[in-house]
């Protein structure tokens, strides 16, 4: 089935914002969803998941170029990014520079979604099973209530 162009794009930027979320909470500060009645803190992921100082040491070394390639890869998904939307608002839009502009933000979110699988994976080995059950329901509660830039956008 083929999709509109438009639509493709709009799940290719929905695909990236995710994973961008998904990839600042395993990285970066989080902010927790509060318990009811509970303000949100904003806590360190090592300190939620309460390492121990080996496991942080482990954490910091698989963090540095996880954060390097992650950079690197959004730098390349903004710039086509914009090449495309300068491709679609063009005088005389060009069907085909379009579609490669697409193909390759598709490419570089498929990269980035594997090293976000990757960098996951690596983790979880670290992690003992009530580390796990926590980074998991962590992960889980991030999306439940969240719309994407795009819905917010067609709501208003």
């Amino acid at each position: 089935m083929k999709y509109p162009t438009w639509i493709r794009i709009l799940l290719a930027v929905s695909l990236a914002l995710n994973l961008g979320v998904l990839a600042a909470l395993v990285a970066r500060p989080v902010l927790l969803a509060p318990p009811a009645g509970k303000m949100a803190a904003a806590v360190q992921l090592p300190d939620y998941l309460q390492l121990t100082p080996a496991q942080r040491a482990q954490w910091a070394e698989l963090e540095t170029p996880f954060l390097h390639d992650l950079s690197s890869n959004w730098s390349g998904i903004r710039r086509h990014r914009e090449a495309l939307v300068r491709r679609i608002f063009a005088a005389a839009p060009d069907r085909a520079a379009i579609d490669s502009e697409q193909a390759a933000i598709a490419s570089l979110q498929a990269t980035q979604q594997q090293r976000v699988i990757a960098q996951l994976l690596a983790g979880r080995e670290m992690l003992d099973e009530p580390q796990r059950a926590r980074l998991l329901q962590l992960l889980l509660g991030r999306y439940t209530d969240e719309a994407t830039e795009e819905e917010l956008l067609h709501r208003k």
